[in-house]
């Protein structure tokens, strides 16, 4: 498997929805051909093993999905991961969401300290929490639905217990920014650190 492929299949993997040739190609500063090339290959490898995953194609986008010879086990086992209680990290999530929403799965993932693409994954499962692509800014946006606003008996967020006071709470928009902020001070240690060409 080449370098890009392994790239790919990672990204995949983590991915709670499929990604376009395109976002690809951005993410690794590579030509549309050769992600499709590699991905078309990725495709075909894991037919060919017979794996519990595959990755499958619609028309420009590819997303990892498990095999459809497993499709009943893991229908039974979705049932129950989606009817049973919800995990502490998860109802971590569903809590920021709540409360901070709508927020960018990056802001997600920097106030919890981990990555949450499964977590959401679930959560978008039971359909406690809804997603949407903010275009300009290339982020995935997440905030709560309104199932979960039904399941909780409330006519909308501002409703939930101290809403205002957790709402616009400082101290996590002082986290993020000072995350944000070492963040760019270090790309721009790195610029002036790396040597010109």
């Amino acid at each position: 498997m080449s370098s890009l492929q392994s790239k790919i299949e990672s990204l995949l993997f983590i991915s709670a929805k499929p990604m376009s040739v395109k976002q690809l190609a951005d993410v690794f500063k590579k030509n549309d051909d050769e992600i499709k090339k590699a991905g078309d290959e990725l495709v075909e490898k894991y037919i060919e093993d017979k794996r519990g995953i595959q990755i499958v194609k619609s028309g420009t986008k590819y997303q990892m999905v498990s095999s459809p010879e497993n499709a009943s086990f893991v229908s039974e086992f979705i049932k129950d991961e989606t009817t049973g209680e919800l995990s502490r990290p998860s109802l971590e999530t569903l809590t920021i969401i709540a409360y901070r929403g709508p927020v960018a799965k990056l802001d997600l993932d920097r106030i919890r300290g981990v990555n949450c693409s499964l977590i959401l994954r679930n959560l978008l499962l039971r359909g406690l929490v809804e997603v949407y692509e903010d275009k300009e800014k290339g982020e995935s946006i997440y905030n709560v639905s309104f199932d979960f606003l039904r399941f909780l008996g409330v006519n909308k967020v501002s409703e939930l217990p101290d809403y205002e006071k957790l709402h616009s709470d400082k101290t996590i928009d002082d986290v993020l920014d000072k995350d944000e902020n070492e963040k760019s001070e270090q790309k721009e240690e790195e610029k002036t650190e790396s040597p010109e060409n």
